[in-house]
């Protein structure tokens, strides 16, 4: 009924469905170990009784497997009961006992068995099913007149859910008597179809019965007279052999094919054949829909419920159309909180990460584009003498984020192609600072008069550092780094000393923080200083507040020098001026910076609060 019930619930599967039902044992072989009239003809009587169990008049035949209209194979029995309804499978009379067995090319679920006997049913019998092509069986049900005497077992009709049932085993009816088994019967009845404790009973690979003992009719004699003579020897005889089942596709299919290879035989009257292979839906995969399909493995696989109707889909993947497959990785999906496990396989298009989500090393983000574009990542261009090599890489890498490289020292430019202003003498150790009160020639180092001078303004192009939070931020060793103010060979900085607090006030500082210097870059008319402002000990008009901040040299273009030195990496206390008109937190000769120190940072907040007031 439950596998019945998902099936019709909604024919283009939206819910738990499951394909259509049928008799498994249509277009397959069912195997006996013996037939009537194999070797030789055989003579044989059927016996049935009337309404008061009195015996009819018996009907006697001959069977013979040479003779089509005298063969009662085991086909016989998986033909059309209802286009074929007379015809049936004998034994041999020389068979005390029998086996009747169905092998099926794959995994099906089975609902229920239904034998019509033409003979009296077994006094004795055993329903069995594999699970594994018939390496193993296990038993469905036992069949006895006397559950206890013949298998030491309980009966159902006594005990409820006792695997030994008497109900199917009376001699009468002695002709049209029915054995029905149901695989859902308690105590599976209310399980869902779908979950593993139902599939356990459920599943089959190959079903059998073994029949081991006869009986014959007994029915009383007819009138008065003499006694009746003694039965002819007894066999066994089945009209309809009906194994109902379906598709095993754990909900996701409403649909079936066969499965490669099988071909069904024909038999009279049979149209339908329960086929293997299942056509899934829900994004799931497999011959019984039993995995995710291959972009599908964000969140575990699950069988659809049976119960609720609820589909369970598998759900896709992050991979930002950069690969074709996935999987699932328990590891990652606690990490999320149970909310995504799937890692992108063989990422495409020069990206990488559990979701394709960033360009791999040596290239960078193409804004213009959407992420999912395959040409999304371009291959970095950096200059391969003006950039610096990673500290811990196999060589030269752009900012993934912009597509800025690591210049050496003095080099500017998004591709590190060129000496900064002020600086000559491109090669690999990078450029040297001019010798000069102002500029230089690039190229000689020969200083530039006043009226010749460079102009800077638009000498590059503007290109801003955006760095992302996700992405690793670029750690360069010291005589790597690109900054702008870090070269002072040709400044003499004086080093700054926190001497007289009134000095120090009357500098009227209008902002002083602690910051950390992230990296420099060369605007072609200015230099901007990348800072983490890490706390405020004061600030007047402009609103400072932690974190990204640029700070704006004015010693860059006012004198053409590089002082106060801000080296990349290190932490300062800077003590300068806003420029309320632009917003800017400006850097000059007056202001003060000195390297980051606690007990620093404590004196001169004791002094802006003691003295400068």
């Amino acid at each position: 009924a439950g596998l019945g019930g998902a099936a019709a619930a909604s024919s283009p599967c939206e819910k738990a469905c499951n394909p259509r039902m049928g008799n498994l044992a249509h277009g397959r072989a069912l195997r006996t170990d013996t037939s009537c009239g194999r070797r030789a003809a055989e003579r044989f009587c059927s016996y049935s009784e009337d309404a008061e169990r009195r015996c009819r008049r018996p009907s006697c035949g001959r069977c013979s497997g040479a003779q089509a209209g005298l063969a009662h194979p085991p086909a016989a029995m998986a033909d059309s009961p209802f286009r074929l309804p007379r015809t049936w499978w004998q034994a041999a009379q020389d068979a005390p006992r029998e086996t009747i067995r169905l092998d099926l090319e794959a995994a099906f679920y089975f609902t229920h068995l239904i034998m019509v006997f033409k003979s009296p049913r077994p006094a004795a019998m055993v329903l069995e099913r594999s699970q594994d092509f018939g390496e193993t069986w296990k038993p469905y049900k036992y069949f006895a007149a006397n559950c206890s005497a013949t298998f030491g077992l309980e009966d159902d009709v006594t005990q409820r859910g006792a695997i030994c049932t008497s109900r199917y085993s009376s001699p009468f009816p002695c002709t049209g008597g029915e054995v029905i088994f149901r695989a859902l019967s308690p105590p599976y009845a209310a399980e869902d179809p779908y979950s593993a404790e139902a599939q356990a009973q459920l599943k089959i690979t190959n079903l059998r019965v073994r029949l081991l003992e006869r009986q014959g009719c007994p029915c009383l004699p007819a009138g008065a007279g003499p006694a009746p003579q003694p039965p002819p020897a007894l066999h066994y005889a089945i009209y309809d052999f009906i194994v109902k089942g379906s598709c095993f596709c754990h909900g996701h299919a409403d649909h079936c094919v066969p499965v490669a290879g099988f071909r069904p035989l024909k038999a009279a009257g049979v149209f339908h054949v329960v086929h293997g292979k299942c056509m899934c839906k829900h994004n799931t995969a497999g011959s019984h829909c039993q995995h995710c399909a291959p972009l599908y493995n964000d969140q575990p696989w699950q069988a659809a419920d049976g119960k609720t109707g609820a589909p369970k889909e598998c759900q896709s993947c992050k991979c930002n159309g950069h690969a074709d497959t996935c999987h699932f990785d328990m590891a990652a999906w606690l990490a999320s909180g149970n909310r995504s496990g799937g890692v992108c396989d063989s990422c495409q298009h020069n990206t990488e990460g559990q979701h394709c989500q960033r360009c791999k090393l040596g290239f960078y983000r193409d804004l213009r584009k959407p992420f999912s574009a395959p040409d999304a990542c371009k291959p970095c261009s950096c200059h391969p003498v003006g950039s610096a090599v990673l500290p811990l890489g196999p060589g030269t890498f752009c900012d993934p984020s912009t597509g800025d490289c690591p210049c050496k020292p003095g080099v500017a430019g998004p591709r590190c192609d060129r000496c900064l202003p002020g600086y000559w003498g491109f090669g690999p150790y990078g450029c040297r600072p001019c010798d000069c009160a102002r500029s230089c020639d690039p190229h000689s180092g020969d200083c530039l008069s006043s009226s010749s001078d460079v102009s800077w303004h638009n000498e590059a192009p503007p290109f801003q550092a955006v760095l992302n939070e996700s992405e690793p931020t670029w750690g360069w060793e010291d005589e790597q780094g690109f900054s702008a103010l870090r070269h002072s060979g040709k400044c003499e900085c004086k080093e700054q000393v926190l001497g007289n607090p009134k000095v120090f006030c009357g500098m009227k500082y209008t902002y002083v923080i602690k910051t950390k210097i992230l990296s420099a870059h060369d605007k072609g008319s200015h230099a901007e200083v990348s800072v983490k402002i890490k706390k405020v000990l004061k600030s007047t008009k402009l609103k400072i507040l932690r974190g990204k901040r640029t700070l704006y040299p004015e010693s860059w273009t006012n004198r053409g020098c590089t002082c106060p030195i801000l080296n990349p990496g290190l932490e300062y206390l800077v003590a300068g001026h806003e420029d309320v008109r632009t917003g800017r937190l400006i850097v000059n000769m007056k202001s003060f910076v000195h390297q980051w120190k606690s007990a620093l940072g404590r004196k001169v907040l004791e002094i802006l609060k003691r003295d400068c007031n």
